[in-house]
């Protein structure tokens, strides 16, 4: 019979009274010398770290990725150096907009970030289930958010904020017409696909860089709720997605999806009838097709979900050798807000919080701050260069420059076609969805914009479908029957 664990304080102190608070008598009062207690509630009171401003509510899993075609002449990347490699993975997905307790199949885009653990550091592909999003620089981001989240007097979602901005964002066009079509409701997070969305970068052996985007197809099926489904879900079982996932992955049941990319050299982007790294617009397949990379699968729940799902931080700057960033604006400024908002909900050591760690050794000359825990580096030096130490910049590391298009500062250099928000989104309305689908998004748009109630509600609907009309002229017209808009062409 194995010999039962001792109940101990924090500092690992034996005690017994785990129920009972120490009291002058029967009745009391308590006694502040009962410094369990003291000790148990200001545990309590300090539970819950800030909640993440976006992808608050989320489910994780670990798993493994697996090469399975050569890639090696796009990049040097240590993972990808020979097929049949593997290396351990970390995956959360997310709603986006709402609070740490709202719905699983709200109508919204879906987190989709996965952390490698490589030999060589951790990679992370921070991205959603879209390969678009509504925004194309950083600056607007806050206010985007803002719009997504709770009015300020009300307290209460706002479909007015919401289109007023799109309405006067036609940029976010691309992105709107996704969300409001069926792939706006997914069917849990197994059924869906994920987008690096960005343009990133690869070098190889011999340091020549190409652009590429990243894809993961799902391996079970791309599936979706239609606004009925998703509506009666939200009341019945609001962690659907979560219970989905954990129900599959504990059944043995495991997720599987296919990593792809698409590549473009730099002649190729010079020529793109878009700017490549405008992330409100997709490099057409037919032009640029996807070529096989990898499976990821997920087969392990996380033992303890605060430790490993909540305290998880993924950052697009945390890219390995052979695998780079690219002048997307928007990809630019997440370089500096993700890891600044880890550095704020958990501390700047965050990186040794054992989900985030890194699988290879780590060594630097950065010391001290909140939570260090891995004896911060002992009497080892905390400057460089220094006579002590043998840590040293290896040169083999080093990055290829990058042409720049100017060396004029400029708010913003846009070329003929960054004003066209337009042509991508039609086609996705014409080409790529079905009847069905097209019925499904004009009524989930609909029903949308019903909701908006203000003095300029007219001025609002009146502008956006117009963005409506320049993309495709039957869905304004269709848009502006369901509201029973008279709509000045």
């Amino acid at each position: 019979m194995s010999k039962k664990k001792k109940l101990t304080t924090a500092s690992g102190r034996p005690f017994y009274e785990i129920e009972d608070s120490l009291t002058a008598g029967p009745r009391g009062p308590i006694l502040l010398q009962d410094y369990y207690l003291h000790e148990k509630l200001a545990h309590f009171n300090r539970e819950r770290i800030p909640e993440r401003i976006v992808h608050a509510k989320g489910s994780g899993a670990f798993g493994t990725f697996k090469v399975t075609n050569d890639i090696t002449k796009y990049t040097k990347a240590k993972l990808f150096s020979k097929v049949g490699n593997e290396c351990r993975v970390f995956v959360r997905f997310s709603t986006v907009g709402g609070e740490k307790g709202s719905a699983d199949t709200e109508r919204d885009p879906r987190g989709f970030a996965v952390k490698f653990y490589t030999e060589d550091g951790n990679w992370d592909l921070v991205g959603n289930n879209t390969p678009v999003f509504f925004i194309k620089d950083p600056k607007k981001f806050p206010d985007f958010i803002h719009t997504q989240k709770r009015h300020p007097k009300t307290n209460l979602k706002s479909q007015t904020m919401r289109w007023d901005f799109w309405s006067l964002n036609p940029e976010s066009l691309h992105q709107v017409m996704i969300l409001f079509s069926d792939r706006g409701t997914p069917d849990g997070y197994r059924h869906m696909n994920g987008y690096g969305s960005h343009t990133f970068s690869m070098l190889n052996s011999k340091n020549e860089r190409i652009w590429v985007k990243f894809h993961f197809k799902t391996l079970q099926g791309n599936k979706s709720l239609n606004e009925k489904q998703a509506d009666e879900l939200k009341g019945k079982d609001p962690d659907y997605a979560q219970n989905d996932l954990v129900t599959a992955i504990s059944k043995g049941d495991y997720p599987k999806w296919s990593l792809k990319i698409q590549v473009m050299t730099d002649q190729q982007a010079k020529k793109f009838k878009w700017n490549p790294f405008d992330i409100t617009k997709v490099w057409p397949q037919g032009e640029y097709p996807l070529i096989e990379v990898g499976t990821m699968e997920l087969n392990e729940i996380p033992a303890n979900y605060h430790a490993d799902v909540e305290q998880s931080a993924f950052a697009p700057a945390h890219v390995v050798d052979g695998i780079g960033l690219s002048p997307d604006k928007l990809l630019q400024g997440r370089i500096l807000a993700y890891p600044d908002a880890h550095r704020y909900r958990l501390g700047v050591n965050y990186e040794q919080i054992p989900v985030n760690r890194p699988v290879c050794p780590v060594h630097n000359h950065q010391r001290d701050g909140m939570m260090r825990t891995d004896g911060n580096s002992g009497d080892n030096p905390n400057y460089y260069p220094n006579s002590f130490d043998d840590i040293e910049a290896d040169k083999k590391y080093k990055e290829p420059p990058v042409k720049l298009d100017s060396d004029i500062a400029d708010s913003y250099d846009r070329n003929k076609n960054d004003d066209d928000h337009f042509t991508q989104p039609g086609l996705l309305f014409r080409k790529v969805m079905n009847d069905q689908q097209r019925k499904n998004t004009v009524s989930n748009i609909v029903g949308a914009m019903k909701g908006i109630e203000s003095k300029k509600r007219n001025e609002i609907i009146q502008r956006q479908l117009s963005h409506f009309y320049k993309a495709d002229k039957e869905l304004a017209l269709s848009v502006a029957k369901g509201l029973n808009f008279n709509f000045k062409v």
